[in-house]
């Protein structure tokens, strides 16, 4: 068969590139904000949400910091950090303020299908991690977005709280635990295809699957997206006046392709990883909490363990996990040369002082890599002692691609995180990192308007649904202890909490 060109000079206002939970946020409120506006979408693979945002492969759902002790760094005068752990709190919030918009407007369907209630634990042991939690407790408590969060050494109170990871503890084991009741799991999966059916149904905007873009190239103020039909070899040019490239670890190279000069000198780190799942039903339903603990030293962010009881297809599951590990691949379904592909000229510097400035995490990948299914096995009974090997069966997790950027200091910096990279004249942006990620979808996106539809944010019209979709809009929570307990009461009855 012949593969034939087809120059389309069909313009939109929006191009989204990756359907993942970031695009369909991002669509889902342009749409609202401007019902005229067009928006093509474009994913390479057979589905929405097959890669990060898929239940399996998120390292972590429902991160909202109440249990993730890697928001909370210990500094070298033993305080500890919570910063980041209340801007990740705050941001949760803002999200499902979105979601009871959604849902209360019919975007979504019922919210039972995508958001459970489930208790969120921080668990350690050991007198110097001990001494760390009970900090950390004390100084969340500082903040009203951590109200309600409760402390505890007392091993009958854990048993009762979680009686899978104290069974057959030896009694003079030093353990603690925090537990936040009001903390969620979210299928993000589930949400994300969601919102892409309702987006389908509105006027002006096509999804198109099976669609990879080639080339991305401003021209006379528009944005020419050369993209191709992987079904059919046929290749188009659809131009735009914005464009977001929100594709997971496919972002960098897209960005690259861009050439703007703000995506100069960014760089990636490829990270793999993988969970035991557990297969025995009765062992299933007698957790029944997100169980966080502290990561191995060298460890990135994402493979902090946890013991996860998650929502998926409508089923309750077990996880622990995440296990590293490395590929050079940007995505679960990406190359081999994804890695190699992206190192250009202006980026060689930053990559190269990043790697060597993080040898402990190469050490820690390759070791992970390395480890058998007894060593697997070990780590899984520091949370869980009674565990048997024929109850659990390993299972692949997606890809993130950690941030390198430019340092002055260092000449590169490895990122945890996520960033929002934008054109000086706001007409593209790109999503770079991992965790928090999904979860902070929301202010992620809004943080991205504020940049990219500077006049039209600002006009009273966009005020005003942006304040009826998100109602703590343009206010922080934190240090309002009646509005949160007001949104949070709020967003608990229309999601179903």
């Amino acid at each position: 068969m012949t593969r034939k060109n087809s120059n389309s000079d069909k313009n939109v206002d929006v191009v989204l590139i990756g359907a993942g939970i970031m695009s369909a946020t991002l669509g889902m409120l342009l749409k609202e904000l401007q019902p005229d506006i067009t928006i093509d979408i474009f994913e390479r693979l057979d589905v929405a949400a097959a890669e990060s945002s898929d239940a399996w492969n998120n390292a972590g759902t429902g991160h909202s910091a109440f249990c993730e002790l890697n928001y909370t760094p210990q500094l070298t005068d033993g305080s500890v950090d919570t910063k980041k752990a209340i801007s990740i709190a705050e941001s949760f919030e803002v999200s499902k303020q979105f979601w009871s918009f959604l849902v209360k407007s019919k975007l979504v369907d019922a919210p039972e299908t995508f958001i459970k209630a489930i208790p969120h634990m921080s668990f350690v042991w050991g007198d110097e991690n001990v001494d760390f939690l009970k900090k950390r407790y004390a100084k969340l408590q500082e903040s009203d977005l951590f109200k309600g969060m409760v402390y505890s050494e007392d091993a009958a109170q854990l048993a009762d709280w979680m009686p899978l990871v104290m069974k057959d503890r030896k009694p003079t084991d030093k353990v603690a635990a925090t537990r936040m009741e009001i903390g969620t799991d979210v299928n993000f999966g589930a949400l994300t295809r969601m919102m892409f059916n309702k987006l389908q149904t509105k006027p002006d905007v096509k999804l198109y699957f099976h669609h990879d873009v080639k080339k991305l190239k401003q021209k006379n103020g528009l944005w020419e997206v050369k993209v191709k039909d992987e079904n059919t070899g046929q290749k188009r040019v659809v131009k735009a006046k914005f464009v977001f490239i929100g594709a997971g670890g496919g972002s960098l190279p897209l960005l690259e392709k861009a050439d703007i000069p703000e995506g100069k000198g960014f760089g990636g780190f490829p990270v793999s990883g993988q969970w035991l799942k557990c297969i025995n039903p009765e062992i299933i339903e007698k957790h029944n909490a997100k169980v966080y603990g502290k990561a191995s030293v060298g460890a990135p962010p994402m493979s902090v363990p946890h013991l996860d009881t998650r929502m998926i297809d409508g089923k309750k599951a077990l996880l622990f996990g995440p296990y590293a590990g490395f590929s050079t691949r940007f995505l679960k379904h990406g190359s081999l040369l994804d890695l190699p592909l992206s190192i250009k000229i202006n980026n060689i510097r930053p990559m190269i002082s990043a790697g060597l400035d993080n040898l402990p995490l190469t050490k820690y990948l390759i070791d992970q890599v390395r480890q058998s299914p007894e060593d697997r096995m070990l780590a899984l009974r520091e949370y869980l002692p009674t565990a048997k090997m024929e109850d659990w069966e390993l299972e692949t997790a997606g890809q993130r691609v950690q941030v390198i950027k430019k340092d002055e200091e260092h000449g590169g910096i490895l990122e945890f995180g996520t960033e929002v990279v934008t054109a000086a004249d706001g007409s593209i942006a790109a999503l770079l990192g991992a965790s928090p990620g999904a979860s902070t979808a929301v202010s992620i996106m809004i943080t991205l308007m504020e940049r990219c539809f500077t006049d039209q944010i600002n006009t009273p019209e966009w005020q005003q649904k942006l304040k009826q979709m998100i109602p703590s809009y343009g206010e922080a929570l934190n240090g309002n202890p009646q509005l949160t307990e007001n949104i949070r009461t709020q967003t608990s009855h229309a999601l179903g909490l």
